[in-house]
């Protein structure tokens, strides 16, 4: 005679909601890593930040808490990658005003671009380029969407990714001389 199979249903594993990712990432990793993870919760649409206000308000005695709100202060679910997220958060942190994330530039032709970061009212923009813009054919959009941009008035810097981890300083120099030429102070 046979023996009869038993079918157990699967165990259910604990899963943590993605406002308790965010917060747990906002509490322990570092404030620039924390931000380029909650960025991408938000733009994935995985959390809202009406959601992570909701969490920071349930864990407020926590230890960490006041962490948490700063990083989910910091976040912006427009950015479209972590370095870009990192890009703009290491540059705040460095006592520059905040940029704007993928802001709308509608060129006299009608077309809108979204440089990376920029600051509207003084028309700078930076583009950031990991290494998928070396490709040739992104190399030519790149240089196009640059001479869009520039001839709509945008003072347009490029940040490479070589660039954010070996010379940051000198990133930060570049940023702050076309902030103030274009009449940021202090």
């Amino acid at each position: 005679m046979g023996t009869a199979t038993i079918h157990r249903p699967a165990a259910v594993l604990p899963r943590t909601s993605p406002a308790q990712a965010a917060w747990e990432t906002a509490v322990w990793l570092e404030p620039v890593r924390a931000v380029g993870i909650v960025d991408t919760l938000l733009a994935g649409g995985l959390t809202e930040p009406d959601e992570l206000a909701a969490i920071a308000d349930a864990n407020a005695g926590r230890p960490g808490a006041q962490r948490a709100r700063w990083v989910f202060g910091l976040a912006d679910g427009r950015a479209q990658s972590p370095p870009e997220s990192h890009l703009r958060v290491r540059l705040v942190l460095a006592g520059l005003p905040r940029p704007v994330a993928q802001h709308p530039v509608r060129l006299p032709s009608g077309l809108i671009l979204h440089p990376d970061l920029a600051w509207p009212q003084l028309r700078v923009a930076i583009e950031y380029d990991g290494q998928w813009h070396a490709d040739p054919e992104r190399l030519h959009t790149d240089r196009k969407r640059l001479n869009q941009l520039v001839a709509a008035g945008w003072l347009v810097l490029h940040v490479t990714s070589r660039r954010m981890h070996n010379d940051f300083a000198g990133v930060l120099r570049e940023v702050r001389a076309a902030l103030a030429a274009r009449g940021w102070r202090r």
